[in-house]
């Protein structure tokens, strides 16, 4: 009777076990696991393709070594040159999540009116691959250039599919996802709705960018008071640092200390603000 009870419950936790969350498979072209798949798809977002993470990586690592040398050459610091050092670190990462946030709100702008000229030409009779390469030239100008390759691409491929998979890697956009599906289930299974669909997607973006610019801009003045709390502290360090008795003082093991625990509840509460006043954001699940 024992050996069945474990039979049964060894079963059931195998069942539990395979009926478990899967990642989904990647198309080609959608970016590989890790961190370095996770900075592809951020670069590719801030329209920064010609970017590699390795890049990324090594700019970071000479303008903080830049910014350690130029401070411990100012304060004869070695703790204040470290701190610099590590802040400098992480400008070229905050440079791209900026110009991100950047490009997301432009193309939020500026996905309904590629929709409409979608919708336009599919209610016109144009086959699918013209109707996408016709944004390319009539398009919202910051859309035309991953519009203009699909359509090299098809044209010297002749593959719609694989050129709707370069195409949706090269927007890196969750709306772009949904219209590529979108136009590829309708290529492989037909059907008549493709233009009502385009409408109404292109009237659901149009209120969802209406609504998040007014909950951006009544949010903007709260963020940038809170980053000013943040940076007030070492902006204030960096002034001390021209003084030879306040850089004796955190040359010590104890001025070290302080250092160390102000940067790092100065990153907690720069985290903690970022996540209470961050806005729903919409997830590429199509990728």
């Amino acid at each position: 009777m024992g050996a069945v009870v474990g039979l049964v419950l060894g079963l059931g936790l195998l069942l539990m076990w395979r009926s478990g969350p899967r990642r989904p498979r990647q198309r080609p072209g959608a970016g590989g696991r890790g961190w370095h798949g996770h900075a592809s798809e951020i670069l590719a977002q801030a329209d920064l393709e010609a970017v590699t993470p390795a890049q990324l990586l090594a700019s970071s690592a000479v303008l903080a070594t830049v910014a350690a040398l130029a401070s411990l050459a100012v304060s004869q610091s070695p703790t204040i040159a470290t701190c610099f050092g590590v802040f400098t670190a992480c400008g070229p990462w905050s440079l791209v999540r900026f110009r991100q946030r950047q490009r997301s709100a432009e193309l939020r702008s500026l996905w309904p009116e590629a929709v409409d000229n979608l919708a336009s030409g599919v209610r016109a009779g144009l086959a699918l691959p013209e109707a996408l390469a016709q944004l390319g030239n009539r398009g919202p100008e910051p859309l035309r250039r991953p519009f203009q390759v699909f359509a090299e691409d098809y044209r010297v491929t002749g593959h719609f599919g694989w050129s709707l998979d370069r195409l949706k890697a090269r927007l890196a956009d969750p709306v772009g996802d949904r219209i590529v599906e979108s136009l590829r289930l309708a290529r492989d299974v037909g059907g008549t709705d493709l233009g009502g669909l385009l409408r109404t997607l292109s009237t659901f973006l149009r209120d969802d960018a209406r609504t998040r610019a007014e909950l951006e801009t009544r949010q903007g003045w709260t963020v940038n008071a809170a980053r000013l709390a943040v940076a007030a502290p070492w902006l204030l360090l960096a002034i001390l640092a021209l003084r030879p008795e306040a850089v004796r003082a955190y040359n010590t093991p104890a001025g070290a200390v302080v250092l160390a625990v102000g940067g790092g509840l100065s990153v907690v509460a720069y985290r903690v603000m970022k996540r209470i006043a961050r806005l729903p954001t919409e997830i590429r699940v199509l990728r």
